[in-house]
């Protein structure tokens, strides 16, 4: 007999508890089943004469993660996908139409069918720490919000707040919520919600609405003046071939404005066309791979709670301000107390912009301890090292910091491009070092690249692994070599773009041949947030130790490097930069149309070469670092993903082409016969 999902009790006020937990899940999470059990029980509800209806989660994580997308993904292009959304579709209405107070009690989070299902409810009631997290991400998928959302978010927030919501898929905090009017009371701890609930049930209180002002923008003749701003705006940031969900939303709204049984109908159908659509596909295909680089980490019988970072920079800096505000006790050490000052103000502001509450910051401070002597590393569980890129200057402060260490401490380096071969080549212990590759920004970027090499020990690699999920990192385990995987791959891109730069081919084009393709940003741009300095530096070791020939234009980027032009942090590169924003010349100039071509299958076939070489294990984590890593287009589901829907044969074929045009760094590697047998 199967476990049930949910359970219905009724106390002696005659207040139902709907109660949702998933067997065998940390996170409920809505597939048919579940959709199925709360069906039933809101028949049971409706038959009651109840003074109100609580919704709320047995599982500790949050109250619902969102639809099952992998019962989902097997919908795709199948008359089910719209059957299931308008089981969906019918069981929220059921739960709206009910005569009684319904109230939606959350923790941790509501997202996507999970925050659905709360609109669906009279009231919202959430616990408002920063482990809350509500939102519609469904856009982050290639798909829209299908159990009604498109449309009671509009009439609960407004037209705007609930295209921001659904546009972006962004979450929001639990200030932001109270203030959006998508939850109607905050409580400080989960033990009081139970309490919040029948409160608001007691007190039956007059349901929010919309601003009148936002309830208007839906009306026909604001509907049509509004759409084409949108639509502007969404151009800015997504192109419709590339990712269709946006635009889809702005249609829905714009056709029925948020009103009436069509309005449901066409969202059901429109989700059902994403789902079966290349960009749905390839985006669930990324999130997936992202549940798989968490599932890597395992359990370590190792708990980490103390960290020691040695180097106050801003990759320094920034990696322990992340630690502490993840809940770890952090030292953070360099030469001077005012190097580590900047790190310290930084974290502040982090601490400010990511946690909901003054106790919370403070908290989150009070971990983060600034250590001249550096006396944190004698207790520190994992020390990371993060200073600049010099194998002599690394190798020395390991020599002073080994002999403080504790024996079992692990000892981790953030350098993105030597490998620890040649840094392990002083120590004592070589079989505790690690590399954790953390990206900039450290806020920002998901990825951490896990790297090891034959003496480092299987535990202290379990400990790295395990620390990277326990500060919500996606760990990408890396075998030790020139670049590891992301620098690696990333050269022979940024390189190509400098090859053309010498040809002679506007920076614009370049940048722009490389967006038309769908990357978040062409590599001139790239090479400019990076720092020319930082480009120069990492491209000379890859390129030495991996016998590659660096482009002539490399000279020019030197001069640059002389003349302090290092990009935004200067504000002047490649382009001008203002106020930490790019300055484009104005005059549009044509890209020559195989220059996309030069730049993506430059880094596609190194992606072959490190498969073939076992930098990591498979292509799925080729594509997932690759992705995580440097925002290659999510939309093709990776650079290996995007050579197969191409076509292997195709590829290798082109690469002929623009080796036989340009030269020998677009030979195909040897891989591409191995990658053809495991397609």
């Amino acid at each position: 007999m199967t476990e049930a999902a949910c359970s219905l009790d009724v106390d002696a006020d005659d207040i139902g508890w709907l109660t949702i937990d998933r067997p065998g899940s940390s996170a409920n999470t809505l597939g048919r089943a579940v959709l199925l059990e709360l069906q039933q029980h809101v028949a049971t509800a409706e038959g009651r004469a109840l003074r109100g209806l609580v919704l709320r989660s047995a599982k500790p994580s949050g109250f619902i993660a969102g639809a099952d997308i992998r019962e989902i993904m097997t919908l795709a292009g199948d008359a089910r996908a719209v059957e299931m959304i308008e089981l969906g579709q019918r069981l929220f209405s059921r739960l709206e139409a009910l005569p009684y107070p319904t109230v939606a009690a959350i923790h941790g989070y509501a997202l996507g069918g999970g925050l659905e299902l709360t609109l669906a409810c009279r009231y919202r009631v959430a616990v408002g720490d920063s482990k809350l997290a509500l939102g519609l991400p469904e856009v982050q998928l290639g798909l829209h919000p299908g159990f009604g959302g498109t449309v009671r978010s509009v009439r609960l927030l407004g037209v705007r707040p609930a295209m921001k919501l659904m546009l972006t898929g962004r979450n929001v905090r639990s200030d932001q919520a109270l203030r959006l009017g998508l939850v109607d009371r905050l409580v400080a701890t989960r033990g009081e919600l139970d309490a919040a609930a029948r409160q608001i049930i007691r007190d039956a209180p007059p349901p929010r609405r919309a601003a009148a002002f936002e309830r208007a923008l839906s009306w026909p003749g604001l509907r049509a003046l509004l759409r084409p701003v949108l639509l502007r705006q969404l151009r800015k940031q997504a192109r419709p071939q590339h990712y269709p969900a946006p635009y889809a939303i702005v249609d829905l709204w714009s056709k029925y404005g948020a009103h009436g049984a069509a309005a449901m109908t066409a969202e059901a159908r429109s989700f059902a066309v994403l789902l079966g659509g290349d960009s749905a596909r390839n985006l669930i295909r990324v999130f997936l791979l992202q549940d798989r680089l968490k599932a890597l980490a395992g359990k370590s019988a190792t708990a980490i709670e103390r960290v020691h970072v040695i180097g106050a920079g801003v990759m320094g800096g920034d990696i322990a301000a992340w630690c502490a505000l993840r809940g770890l006790q952090v030292t953070l050490q360099d030469r001077e107390l005012s190097l580590i000052e900047p790190a310290l103000a930084r974290a502040a502001s982090l601490y400010a912009k990511r946690l909901s509450t003054p106790a919370e910051r403070d908290a989150a401070a009070g971990r983060l301890t600034a250590d001249v002597a550096g006396d944190g590393a004698a207790a520190a569980d994992v020390v990371i090292e993060a200073i600049f890129e010099d194998l002599r200057a690394k190798q020395a402060l390991y020599a002073a910091a080994e002999p403080r260490l504790r024996p079992d401490a692990v000892l981790a380096t953030n350098t993105s491009s030597l490998t620890l071969e040649s840094l392990a080549a002083t120590l004592a212990d070589p079989g505790r070092l690690v590399g954790l590759h953390f990206f900039n920004p450290v806020a920002q970027m998901p990825l951490v690249e896990v790297v090891h090499f034959p003496a480092t020990r299987p535990q202290v690699l379990a400990s790295a692994m395990a620390l990277t999920r326990r500060i919500d990192k996606l760990p990408l385990p890396c075998r030790s070599s020139p670049g590891f995987l992301v620098n690696r791959v990333l050269f022979p891109y940024l390189f190509e773009a400098l090859h053309a730069a010498g040809e002679g081919i506007a920076f614009n084009a370049i940048d722009r041949a490389a967006v038309e393709f769908g990357m978040p940003m062409g590599p001139m741009e790239l090479s400019d947030v990076v720092g020319l300095d930082v480009l120069l530096h990492v491209g000379e070791i890859v390129t030495r130790e991996l016998s590659q020939q660096a482009p002539p234009y490399v000279e020019r980027v030197r001069q640059l490097v002389q003349e302090r032009k290092l990009g935004r942090k200067s504000g002047q590169g490649f382009y001008p930069w203002h106020e930490g924003k790019i300055v484009r010349p104005a005059q549009r100039v044509a890209a020559p149309e195989d220059l996309a071509d030069r730049l993506i299958l430059a880094l596609v076939n190194e992606c072959v070469a490190c498969l073939r070489e076992a930098i990591v294990e498979d292509a799925d984590l080729i594509d997932a670092g690759v992705i995580f890593g440097t925002g290659f287009a999510p939309f093709r589901g990776g650079p290996l993903a995007y050579a197969r829907a191409r076509g292997l044969e195709a590829c290798v074929a082109r690469l002929t082409v623009l080796a036989e045009r340009y030269g020998a760094r677009f030979r195909p590697d040897a891989g591409w016969g191995a990658l053809a047998d495991t397609a």
